[in-house]
């Protein structure tokens, strides 16, 4: 996987970020979702390097081998505004002042929100299978709550989600059925067996949820009673196989009020596009970058 690109691990406002990159040319950053790494853009990264851009792979925080601070109360250490100041450390440290970001699934959440508080830094944006966090919660019915429980399950303290998962992660996480080595490629599956093994990983991925339905979420009604809009270029993706369409309709018109320029459209795919079809992704990617 990634022939060519540097991997190490930055020092970026006090927190470990691994990070691999390669090319030069316009900067892109992929941000993967949960329960991923960077590596599930293996089959992505290169093609953009090719192509003449210079391309940015982090680990979330909390994810793969990345920094994973401390909680607190308000999972202040897991809102996408914490992670995204993470993303534009690393494009500080890199050389890169303005920068695509392509953001899937949890990462969508930080792309966006990386947009909002960073917008002299980005200058397009990609969110695939993704709302904003407050659109989703305001949107919620019976159907929501039956197919995306997992969000109020990981809420839970009391009796908190961490135990049953790392239980058995394997099962949790389909890695030898839906998530098998054939389905992500060897090395991919690799990297996300070893990250969901990890207890501190399982935790931190569940901080990032918890931070979801509280900071991350009055951070977004703050933005829009402030009328505060992303200002680049906006390109919302989704997968047409899983259930975006089904929750919201037309995904783009969830996505008009919060963008000044915004277009879309669905891929033919599962819910992973950048695994399960990278060649349709590439494309839309190269159409609008």
């Amino acid at each position: 996987m990634f022939e060519g690109f540097t991997l190490e691990e930055l020092e970026v406002g006090g927190q470990r970020v691994r990070v691999r990159y390669a090319g030069s040319g316009p900067a892109v950053v992929l941000l993967h979702g949960h329960p991923r790494t960077h590596t599930t853009w293996y089959a992505v990264a290169p093609d953009l390097v090719a192509a003449g851009f210079a391309v940015v792979c982090p680990d979330l925080r909390g994810y793969g081998r990345s920094g994973k601070p401390a909680t607190d109360a308000d999972h202040t250490p897991y809102s996408k505004r914490a992670m995204a100041a993470d993303v534009v450390g690393v494009m500080d440290a890199l050389g890169h002042d303005r920068f695509a970001v392509v953001g899937h699934d949890r990462g969508s959440y930080v792309a966006y929100r990386t947009a909002l508080d960073h917008p002299d830094r980005v200058s397009k944006l990609v969110v695939m299978d993704g709302v904003p966090v407050v659109e989703a919660l305001e949107r919620c019915d019976a159907r929501f709550a039956a197919e995306w429980w997992h969000w109020w399950f990981f809420a839970q303290q009391d009796k908190p989600a961490e135990r049953v998962i790392c239980a058995d992660p394997e099962t949790w996480y389909n890695a030898w059925t839906t998530n098998s080595p054939a389905a992500l490629g060897p090395g991919n599956h690799a990297d996300f067996l070893a990250a969901i093994r990890d207890p501190a990983t399982v935790h931190a991925m569940v901080e990032d949820y918890r931070a979801g339905l509280g900071i991350d979420r009055r951070n977004d009604v703050a933005d829009r009673d402030n009328g505060r809009r992303i200002e680049c270029p906006t390109l919302a993706l989704w997968s047409t196989d899983d259930d975006l369409e089904q929750l919201y309709g037309d995904v783009v018109a969830v996505w008009r009020p919060w963008c000044r320029e915004v277009q879309g459209h669905g891929i033919k795919s599962t819910h992973h596009i950048a695994e399960r079809n990278p060649a349709d992704l590439l494309r839309s990617l190269h159409a609008f970058l």
